[in-house]
């Protein structure tokens, strides 16, 4: 249930996000209600807290930020979000249990470590799978499963699985772990469990100096692959400015639509404009195809109205379009900020409540998908647009 390809996860293409070909949502508008599970009993949630003495103060930060989520939904693909913390997930398509993880913002076993981590080193340290970060570079000591949990201190991590690493969970001491188990229930404390697949335990190195913040104003992002090139327009055919070897740190200014680019089996036509005046196409950037956050550098995001259509903005953050008037229906498109959609027609359909309004009024939009008018600024039902 924890392995989630963070890299496949956060790239999108034209128009389309990724929800749209691989079922993914990141993200979700509208809130949990019939689905919702029962909270987390109050006496786990006490018990949450480092146990046992030993551990770097690093690693008992990354406890305490862990414990700080205690009661917060487990949901597959959570907490892989271009930043570290909760996110919505998504239905992984075998397990009915993560049905409706779309509609729960939390975090993956994976994706709770990472942000423990993040939260206590300030930097993204455990961005990966499970199995990634069983594997990863800062390890500062390794126990086998023979070992059991006698070794460990708070903070160190514990995996299993038997050839690929499918779960993980940060030890707190005393035999006792926090985790983020399964589809339909809460982050939670549990006894250790060392028989089974157990894997063995990690212990994480979080020294080093944590990166300042960008100077000029930016918004510092990660890049991914290798041999990666920025230029002097946002062209690949441009001179190029600058080449990384590997993963590294950039200062993103704006974000436009330009040249279509189709590189690593992902296509996207978005750049970001860096602080040093380069442009870089998103698909090298982590994080979704339109950075969240991160203002237009000019010009319009969207194509102009056609085919009889309205233009009209929406407000929120992490709405999402489906392929039917329906919430359960597949997530066609996610907007991780206010957007300009083009409407065709409009239509009563399945009656919706969310941020405090509701509204059975949806919107199809130009590409076949529909939204709900309730993230569409203007009257309930829309004016001058069409019945469908």
């Amino acid at each position: 249930m924890c392995t989630v390809n963070t890299t496949i996860r956060t790239r999108h293409v034209v128009g389309r996000s990724l929800a749209a070909v691989a079922g993914l949502a990141l993200s979700a508008a509208l809130p949990v209600t019939a689905h919702a599970a029962s909270a987390a009993p109050a006496s786990t949630q006490a018990a949450c807290r480092v146990l046992a003495p030993g551990a770097s103060g690093t690693a008992e930060a990354a406890v305490r930020a862990a414990c700080g989520q205690i009661g917060v939904w487990y949901s597959w693909g959570g907490g892989h979000g271009a930043t570290p913390g909760p996110t919505y997930g998504y239905y992984d398509g075998s397990d009915p249990d993560s049905l409706h993880d779309n509609e729960r913002r939390g975090f993956d076993c994976s994706g709770l470590t990472r942000y423990a981590y993040a939260r206590a080193t300030g930097r993204d340290l455990l961005n990966g799978t499970s199995d990634d970060q069983f594997h990863t570079s800062h390890a500062a000591a390794r126990f086998s499963a023979a070992q059991g949990s006698a070794p460990l201190l708070p903070g160190d991590l514990m995996f299993w699985g038997r050839g690929h690493i499918h779960h993980v969970a940060l030890y707190i001491g005393a035999g006792q772990m926090v985790e983020a188990y399964e589809s339909g229930t809460h982050i939670r404390v549990a006894p250790v469990r060392t028989g089974g697949d157990y894997a063995g335990a990690v212990r994480i190195d979080g020294s080093g100096t944590v990166p300042p913040p960008p100077a000029n104003g930016g918004t510092t992002f990660e890049t991914w692959g290798t041999r990666v090139r920025t230029h002097s327009s946002p062209s690949v055919n441009a001179s190029v400015v600058d080449t990384f070897p590997g993963p590294t740190q950039v200062s993103v200014m704006c974000q436009k639509h330009a040249e279509t680019v189709t590189a690593e089996g992902y296509t996207n036509d978005i750049w970001s404009r860096l602080s040093n005046g380069s442009w870089l196409t998103n698909i090298y950037i982590k994080g979704p195809a339109s950075l969240p956050g991160i203002p237009d550098c000019g010009g319009s995001s969207t194509p102009p109205p056609s085919g009889g259509s309205k233009a009209f903005q929406t407000w929120g953050t992490a709405v999402r379009t489906h392929s039917e008037a329906d919430v359960n229906a597949p997530v066609v498109d996610y907007f991780p900020q206010p957007t300009t959609v083009n409407v065709v027609c409009q239509a009563h359909a399945q009656k919706v409540t969310a941020d405090g309004y509701t509204n059975d009024a949806w919107s199809r939009l130009t590409d076949g998908s529909w939204m709900t008018n309730i993230y569409i600024k203007g009257p309930e039902w829309l004016p001058g647009v069409p019945t469908c």
